[in-house]
């Protein structure tokens, strides 16, 4: 029966060394409580470090032992190992890099090869654990490397990858020396999560940019498969903060803050110690709102809880400095007998206490500087049983982009923050329980289990859509029925592409007119009665009249655009503009300057951008900025950009082949349909046929919406003499 396997750098457990013996304490995150249903079901499990460092062999079997009673399989590392593959790598070169701090990386061999390392022991203890039937759930960026080294070991395995940090844009991602091994480690998966659009589109634009791989609707079409690339917001388990909040443990803590802080209003801010949260900017921000507002000395407090977190790094210890000297400051010069400014706690609390923090509180500051998601926001508003109570997050949280009903500020404007603590404060109730109703709401739906079902669900639709692409080789018993069905139907229709499947590419269009062997298989082609030959090509309609125009076939020029039966004059599919033109050609001439050898095709209704006779190496990359730039000019018009075989193509969105090659079906009720074709833009033509239809796609890539493919020109041209 086929499993499950959850993969992350840690174990949803603590391991402790006492003086007796080890414990094993379960984690509290968020993660742990979503996934739990998934690998505590029978036969699953989940792969990670227990944060313990084992003292022998027999230590490891104990740990190995009890790990398994919770459907768990320990990766031990060694101290060195979490030192540079774990503090070395994963945190001082990806954490500050994929959190914008590019300026505090570390680019060091040494610690690339840990990280290499540590992803093949972890790749080694998961094929430990699964069958080649199984689906492999791998988390974060301590395991990007991990989904590729899977894929070589286990080809047909389902493989998901979730990313709980920001992704980059490709100006920063572009700086690291191993940035291509990264991505391609990462597209061994079938289905890449991040928390918002914002950050797959940013991984979208990488993988163009750096490694030449076009998408699609985020799919993104690998040598081997097409990955699905998409946005989980990650949720928490709304249920269960909500209960703790209302408990009598959290409402006793309540009662005793409170009587300690007597009428004392409180702005609350919890965050473990990192340069990516913010902190020192939300003290600045209290500081400013007391200056600016008198009013608010000995009225409000600002609770102050930072969880420690790795302050024996240089740049964690001079964060907890900086902390701790804006503290002083401010309590030194507003504190009184009465009222201190701001409570600061350097610890972790329970869960009851936090939740009566949050309960307690009128004012969450989550303002990190740049967060993959921020759960503290959502733990907040589903704490508040009586919605009242103001939540100001930064823009640059991945949940800015779900609860638009906090007040959303820029974390470096100090100013901005400041005068959001004041809005906050002085906001009416009727808006505090309007505004906490709502995020309430999205919070609750879309929790934890809302967020791994889905995730799941995803991944499990991606890999049928990768094998309802997986196209079989046209064999010889295959074309041996195709013959037979082709004989017995009384009405063929045959719809042929032109470049790349009934003759080669050529590197100046213009000479791959079709040869004497060519002009003789359609013309006999043509002259049975009983088929109907189509011509549906992405060429202009007077090159395939000037070519092809004398023999007795019908054509769909321009990828749909022009139409002309044989014998009939040319039509256009619908009314349609080229205004537009003007604007675009420019930019086309731009690139033809820029590349040497590239050049520019003009079309009644389409302008391409031909790039074949280029240097193969820069033309790729001018084709992947063009098409990156086309893209964000046709946005909001009604055009749309394709990219072909060594072209770059714009034209007027809404006609296809597909919906010419759909009105020919309708119109012409053939009995036998053979559908030939190349490229992407062939993928609309198979799209809109019967599933009886023989579509066929050619060429050495095949993943395709085509039942069989065919290696090349020369197979075509065998297959359509067995036709005559």
């Amino acid at each position: 029966m086929p499993r499950t396997v959850i993969v992350s750098n840690r174990l949803p457990i603590k391991v402790q060394r006492t003086e007796d013996n080890l414990t094993f304490q379960p984690s509290e995150g968020g993660l742990a409580t979503g996934l739990g249903s998934i690998y505590r079901a029978e036969g699953n499990v989940w792969v990670g470090w227990p944060g313990l460092y084992v003292q022998d062999e027999s230590e490891e079997e104990y740990v190995r032992a009890q790990l398994a009673e919770d459907s768990m399989a320990p990766v031990f590392l060694t101290e060195s190992e979490i030192k540079e593959y774990y503090e070395g790598f994963s945190n001082g070169t990806l954490w500050p890099t994929f959190h914008y701090f590019a300026q505090l990386a570390v680019y060091d061999d040494a610690l690339w090869r840990a990280y290499v390392a540590v992803n093949e022991k972890f790749c080694k203890a998961v094929l430990a654990q699964t069958g080649p039937d199984d689906t492999i759930w791998v988390h974060d960026y301590q395991l990007l490397l991990l989904p590729e080294m899977l894929r070589k070991a286990r080809p047909n395995a389902t493989i998901g990858f979730f990313l709980h940090i920001p992704f980059p844009s490709y100006e920063l991602i572009r700086v690291l020396p191993w940035r291509d091994e990264l991505l391609r480690g990462m597209l061994g998966a079938d289905l890449i999560g991040f928390h918002t659009f914002g950050y797959m589109r940013h991984f979208l634009s990488a993988v163009s940019q750096l490694l030449g791989l076009a998408n699609h609707n985020g799919q993104i079409e690998t040598p081997t498969r097409t990955v699905l690339v998409d946005a989980f917001p990650m949720g928490i388990d709304h249920a269960r903060y909500a209960e703790v909040a209302a408990s009598a443990a959290a409402q006793a803590h309540v009662r005793e803050y409170r009587e300690a802080l007597r009428e004392v209003r409180v702005i609350l801010s919890i965050d473990r110690l990192d340069y990516t949260k913010g902190i020192a900017q939300r003290l600045r921000a209290f500081e400013l709102l007391l200056q600016r507002y008198p009013e608010w000395r000995s009225q409000v407090s600002l609770l102050m809880v930072v969880v420690p977190s790795r302050d024996q790094v240089a740049q964690y210890a001079s964060l907890k400095e900086e902390i701790d000297e804006l503290v002083g400051r401010i309590n030194a010069q507003y504190r009184t007998i009465s009222w201190n400014p701001v409570h600061y706690f350097y610890r972790s609390f329970p869960l009851d206490e936090l939740a009566a923090f949050y309960s307690m509180a009128e004012v969450a500051m989550v303002t990190p500087m740049r967060d993959g998601m921020n759960l503290v926001a959502k733990e907040f508003v589903a704490s508040k049983a009586d919605q009242r109570g103001v939540l100001i997050l930064s823009e640059r949280a991945g949940a800015a982009r779900e609860l638009s009903d906090a007040l959303i500020i820029n974390p470096t404007d100090t100013g901005q923050l400041a005068e959001a603590l004041h809005e906050a404060l002085v906001m009416p109730e009727e808006e505090q329980v309007t505004r906490m109703a709502n995020m309430q709401a999205l919070v609750r739906q879309y929790d934890i289990f809302a967020w791994t079902k889905l995730f799941m669900d995803r991944l499990a639709y991606s890999k049928t859509q990768q094998l309802s692409l997986a196209t079989s080789i046209l064999s010889p018993v295959v074309a041996k029925k195709l013959e037979e069905d082709y004989l017995q139907a009384e009405r063929r229709l045959l719809l042929f592409d032109y470049d790349g499947t009934l003759a080669p590419f050529h590197s100046n269009p213009q000479r791959a007119q079709p040869d004497e062997e060519l002009r003789l298989l359609l013309r006999a082609l043509s002259d049975n009665p009983q088929n109907r030959v189509v011509i549906i090509s992405g060429r202009d309609r007077d090159t395939l009249e000037k070519w092809l125009g004398h023999l007795p076939i019908d054509f769909i020029a321009e990828h749909g655009v022009w139409l002309r039966s044989a014998g009939d004059e040319w039509s256009l599919f619908q009314e349609l503009r080229a205004d537009w033109k003007r604007d675009i050609r420019p930019v086309l001439d731009l690139y033809v300057s820029r590349t040497a050898g590239s050049f520019i095709e003009e079309k009644d209704y389409s302008l391409v951008w031909h790039y074949r006779r280029a240097d193969a190496e820069l033309a790729a990359g001018r084709a992947r900025e063009l098409t990156s730039h086309l893209t964000f000019m046709a946005s909001n018009t009604d055009l749309q950009v394709l990219e072909g075989n060594k072209v770059v193509e714009i034209k007027n969105a809404g006609i296809n082949k597909g919906t010419a090659a759909a009105r020919w079906v309708s119109t012409h009720q053939p009995d036998f349909i053979l559908a030939l074709g190349d490229d992407r833009t062939d993928e609309d033509t198979f799209r809109a046929l019967p599933p009886e239809a023989y579509t066929v796609k050619v060429g050495s890539a095949p993943r395709s919406l085509a039942r069989f493919h065919v290696a090349g020109t020369t197979e075509v041209r065998n297959l359509l003499r067995k036709l005559l």
